[in-house]
């Protein structure tokens, strides 16, 4: 009988399975082993990875169907590393899932994805790359987990979606590490056989099966066990928004529908077809209203037109409020300054000629000092006219045309509107 090469690398490898469902593992390994695709798999992959999915007419052991917008992949069976096909009830691979993901949001016709999960868990490795692109994934598009079965390998992907539904008959969990040592030994004693090791590097044959399993062995293999708990109960926990103190207590217990709720495992019970026709509607409406998505700190944010709408009026409002009062500060700023005591009705053109602070501080230092009844109308503050100085100044004062003051204010307007590129002011300003 020819050797199942995926059973075999199962019983060698730390596994995230749940123990209770091992007689279907089994199944599963000899099914996908003993079927047309174990020939693919012996096959070289470099075709295969440049062509994923094959011709137009689809891969059958590559699935991808979308429906009212919505991807659905299958996650059923025994999850598989370095499997990139899906094999109806019997296994997935996490490179298929990986490529479907990829693929989908690529795809315009795709609002949302949903992971159709059936499984009694998988393989360690290549479980946690394929939850970490589902997490990045629902950054971009909406992903909802819709499970029947999700244990341990299995839970960790459903866990890393946006949410996870439950069906009433299903259940979750099994957040735990296992893996197995056999041996034989006695067995073969029985039957006369002894095996002996010629090696070199003291650890080089230690965990065969062949001999009882060492303490000190056991050790060592316990601590990858639990470093690798400590990464799954840390993705759980993160993922799901839960302690990891919650997640830890659970002790790898496998949970029913309702259990699976109240734990913080799923979000809620339901029938999966009413769930996806659901979210399949929901996807529908967002578009319907106009949602948009950008991203911020590298995370997807969806928003509508009437929330833009608002947000802009209410920054409009912040935009103005601010130019009221930097324009405050610079009419200050001017007025204030010393070079303005003295040259007031050339300070109050350049704030008209909306001239920065600086630069017009800076101007009217070279402007020449205005006459004394220029000086008296900004005395304490208030701004006055030439015509209220002048009456301000004498009882019968000449406001003539030609008067000498006005002349001398009219000059140094003049320069001043010359020197911001504003030419002569009006006609009739003083």
């Amino acid at each position: 009988m020819t050797p199942n090469f995926l059973a075999e690398s199962f019983a060698a490898n730390p596994l995230l399975i749940d123990p209770s469902r091992v007689a279907l593992v089994n199944a599963a390994l000899n099914a996908v082993a003993t079927s047309e695709l174990s020939a693919v798999l012996l096959q070289s992959t470099a075709k295969q990875e440049y062509d994923f999915w094959g011709t137009e007419g689809g891969n059958p052991y590559r699935p991808y169907t979308v429906v009212n917008g919505v991807l659905q992949i299958p996650v059923v069976g025994i999850l598989l590393n370095k499997f990139p096909y899906q094999f109806g009830r019997f296994a997935t691979g996490y490179a298929y899932v990986e490529k479907a993901i990829s693929r989908g949001l690529l795809d315009p016709d795709v609002h949302g994805i949903a992971l159709m999960i059936d499984s009694p868990g998988g393989e360690v490795a290549g479980c946690w790359e394929c939850a970490e692109k589902i997490r990045a994934a629902r950054d971009d598009k909406p992903v909802m987990a819709f499970a029947d079965y999700a244990y341990s390998a299995a839970f960790a992907l459903a866990s890393s979606a946006s949410e996870v539904v439950v069906s009433r008959s299903g259940g979750t969990g099994s957040v735990g590490v296992v893996t197995t040592h056999v041996d034989i030994s006695g067995a073969l004693a029985s039957e006369g056989v002894k095996i002996t090791f010629i090696f070199a590097g003291k650890h080089k044959v230690e965990g065969n099966a062949y001999e009882a399993l060492s303490d000190s062995v056991k050790s060592r293999i316990q601590d990858r066990i639990d470093r690798l708990y400590i990464v799954f109960v840390s993705l759980v926990a993160e993922s799901r928004g839960m302690d990891e103190k919650a997640v830890r207590d659970t002790e790898a217990l496998t949970y029913d529908a309702q259990d699976s709720v109240s734990v913080g495992f799923a979000d809620r019970v339901g029938a999966l077809d009413e769930e996806l026709v659901a979210f399949s509607e929901g996807l529908a409406d967002q578009k319907d209203g106009s949602q948009m998505t950008t991203k911020v700190d590298d995370k997807a944010v969806s928003f509508t037109q009437e929330q833009m709408d608002a947000a802009v009026a209410a920054a409009t409002l912040n935009a103005r409020a601010e130019g009221v009062v930097a324009e405050q500060a610079r009419r200050t700023s001017i007025l204030g300054c010393d070079a303005a005591k003295t040259r007031p009705q050339a300070a109050a053109a350049l704030i008209e000629g909306g001239l920065a602070a600086t630069q017009a501080v800076a101007l009217l230092g070279n402007l020449p000092v205005e006459s004394a009844t220029g000086v008296a109308a900004h005395a304490g503050g208030v701004k006055k006219t030439p015509f209220e100085a002048a009456m301000a100044a004498s009882p019968n004062p000449n406001v003539g045309a030609q008067h000498g003051d006005t002349d001398t204010q009219m000059s140094v307007v003049d320069s001043v509107f010359a020197s911001v590129g504003r030419g002569h002011p009006p006609a009739g300003r003083n």
